[in-house]
C-alpha cells in the first residue's frame, strides 16, 4: 500500500490535484452496530392456527359453513350431569377436529420449517454485521461450523483492522441488509444464495464518510439434534472471474494499430505555423475530461445496471467504461473487437463492443498504450498522484493479468482515494481492497491518470 511522504503532502497546490472530499459533518458516535434490516417478505413465516372442537362449534354457531355430514354439538344446557347426547356430541366434535386437522394445507409444515432455518440466517446476518463493525471474527467463530471459512474471515478482518488503524479510521456505525437471492430445499438440507448490503460509517480526523458494498455468499444448512445449523459458507468472489478466460488482446497489437491510425491522420492534416496564430497557440486542444460527471455517473449506477447498456455477469470494466464515456471520453470505433475502445450494443445475437470496453486486462493494455488523441492516460507510480475520475486496475495474483477495475469517486480526510466498482458493487471503498476476499499478498495495481483533454 502506498503511503504519503512529507514532500508530497507539502507540495504546492498547483502540483497537487484538487480533491473535493465527499465527507459528512461529524456526528454522534456510537460504539455498537445498528443491527440489520431484513426484507420482510424474505423472513416472514406463518404458523397454522390450532383447530379445537370448541372453536369448530363456535364457528358453526356464527353461521360459518362446515362440510356436510359432520355433526356439531351445540353448547350443553346447565345441569349437574352431562347428558348422553352431550357425550355423543363431544365424540362427534373430536371426530370433526381430527378431520379438520387432516385437511390442513400440506405447505404448512414447510413454512414452519422455513421459518426455523430463516431464523438461523437472520442471526448469522446480525453476527456478521457485528463482526464487520468490530473488525473481529470471534462472534461468528462459535456460530458457524465451517472452520475454513472462519479462517478466511479472520484473515480478511485482521487486514481490515490493521489498515484502518494505520489510516486513523474508526468504524462509527455499521448496518447490514440481507436478501435471499435463491433457495434450494430438501428434507435434510438447505442451500441459500445470500446478498449482503453493507453500510459502514467511517470516522477520520473528526469527519465522517459512508462506505457501501454488496457481497454475495452461498450458505449450506442442515439439521443436527433437531436444530438447524450452518455447516458451510462460500463467498462468491466475482472480482476474480474475468469475463473471458484469457486475454484475446495484447498491448503490442493495440500500439501497432494506434501508430498506423495516427500516421494516417497526420498525413491528411495540414501544417499550421502556430507562431503566426498566437490565438490558436494558447487555446487548449481537444475535448475536456469532465471528471465530476464521471464520478457522478459512478455514484448513480454503482449498485445497478444502466438499462441503456448490456449488463454482464462480470460487469466491472463495462461500468468503468460507461463512467469514462459519461465524462466525455470519446469512443475510438474500429469495428474490430481487439482494437479501439468502443461500444455499439448487441445486434443479431452478436456482441458489438471492443474487449477494452468490457475486459479489465484489455482496458489496462489500452490505457497503457501510447497515443496522443482519444481516450488516453498516463501510468503513474503512486496512488497519491491520482485525481477524481482516474482509474485503478487490479492484478490479484501478480501474474500481469488484470481482473478488476475501479474509478476514483472521492477522497478521505487524508487525501487518499475512495473508489466505486461494479460486479461486486462498491461505493466510496478504500482503494487498496485489502478488505476483499479477492486480495492476496501478490496483488499488484496499475494507476491511470486519465488525460485532462482528449
Amino acid at each position: 500500500m502506498s503511503t504519503r511522504s512529507d514532500q508530497t503532502r507539502n507540495r504546492p497546490d498547483k502540483q497537487r490535484p484538487n480533491k473535493a472530499l465527499v465527507l459528512q459533518p461529524a456526528a454522534v458516535r456510537t460504539s455498537q452496530p445498528s443491527g440489520i434490516i431484513l426484507k420482510a417478505e424474505e423472513l416472514e413465516t406463518q404458523r397454522p392456527s390450532v383447530v379445537t372442537p370448541e372453536n369448530a362449534a363456535r364457528e358453526q354457531r356464527g353461521g360459518q359453513s362446515l362440510p356436510a355430514g359432520l355433526p356439531v354439538q351445540s353448547a350443553p344446557t346447565k345441569s349437574a350431569q352431562p347428558s348422553a347426547g352431550h357425550t355423543a356430541g363431544r365424540e362427534a366434535g373430536a371426530k370433526l377436529s381430527s378431520l379438520l386437522r387432516s385437511t390442513e394445507p400440506s405447505g404448512a409444515g414447510k413454512r414452519e420449517k422455513a421459518g426455523e432455518w430463516k431464523s438461523v440466517i437472520s442471526k448469522y446476518v446480525n453476527l456478521y454485521n457485528k463482526a464487520e463493525t468490530d473488525q473481529h471474527y470471534a462472534v461468528l467463530d462459535d456460530y458457524i461450523e465451517d472452520k475454513d471459512h472462519c479462517l478466511r474471515l479472520r484473515y480478511r478482518l485482521e487486514r481490515l483492522r490493521e489498515r484502518e488503524l494505520y489510516r486513523g479510521v474508526l468504524p462509527a456505525r455499521g448496518e447490514t441488509k440481507a436478501e435471499l437471492i435463491k433457495v434450494n430445499e430438501s428434507s435434510a438440507e438447505v442451500s441459500v444464495l445470500l446478498k449482503l448490503h453493507i453500510r459502514r460509517q467511517m470516522e477520520q480526523s473528526g469527519l465522517h464518510y459512508l462506505e457501501e458494498r454488496t457481497e454475495i455468499e452461498r450458505l449450506w444448512l442442515n439439521q443436527s439434534g433437531g436444530a438447524w445449523r450452518i455447516f458451510r459458507i462460500e463467498p462468491v468472489i466475482a472480482e476474480r472471474r474475468p469475463r473471458f478466460g484469457v486475454s484475446e488482446y495484447t498491448a503490442a497489437m493495440e500500439e501497432d494499430l494506434d501508430q498506423t491510425r495516427e500516421a494516417s491522420v497526420f498525413r491528411s492534416t495540414p501544417f499550421l505555423n502556430l507562431d503566426q496564430y498566437p490565438q490558436l497557440k494558447q487555446r487548449v486542444k481537444g475535448i475536456p475530461y469532465r471528471r465530476e460527471l464521471a464520478a457522478a455517473y459512478a455514484d448513480r449506477w454503482w449498485n445497478e445496471g444502466n438499462p441503456a447498456y448490456e449488463e454482464f455477469e462480470v460487469n466491472c470494466t463495462n461500468y468503468i467504461s460507461q463512467c469514462l464515456f459519461a465524462g466525455h471520453a470519446p469512443m475510438n470505433y474500429t469495428g474490430k473487437r481487439e482494437s479501439g475502445w468502443w461500444y455499439k450494443g448487441r445486434s443479431g445475437g452478436k456482441e458489438w463492443w471492443s474487449y477494452s470496453w468490457a475486459v479489465s486486462n484489455a482496458l489496462t493494455n489500452y490505457l497503457s498504450g501510447k497515443r496522443n488523441s482519444g481516450l488516453h492516460a498516463t501510468v503513474v507510480e503512486s496512488v497519491e498522484e491520482l485525481q477524481l475520475g482516474d482509474v485503478i486496475t487490479y492484478d490479484w495474483n501478480g501474474d500481469n493479468r488484470y481482473q478488476h477495475s475501479t474509478i476514483i469517486t472521492a477522497f478521505d480526510a487524508a487525501g487518499m482515494p475512495l473508489v466505486n466498482a461494479n460486479t461486486v458493487p462498491s461505493r466510496h471503498r478504500f482503494w487498496d481492497y485489502r478488505d476483499s476476499y479477492a486480495w492476496t499478498e501478490q496483488t499488484r495495481y496499475r494507476f491511470f491518470h486519465i488525460a485532462d483533454h482528449f
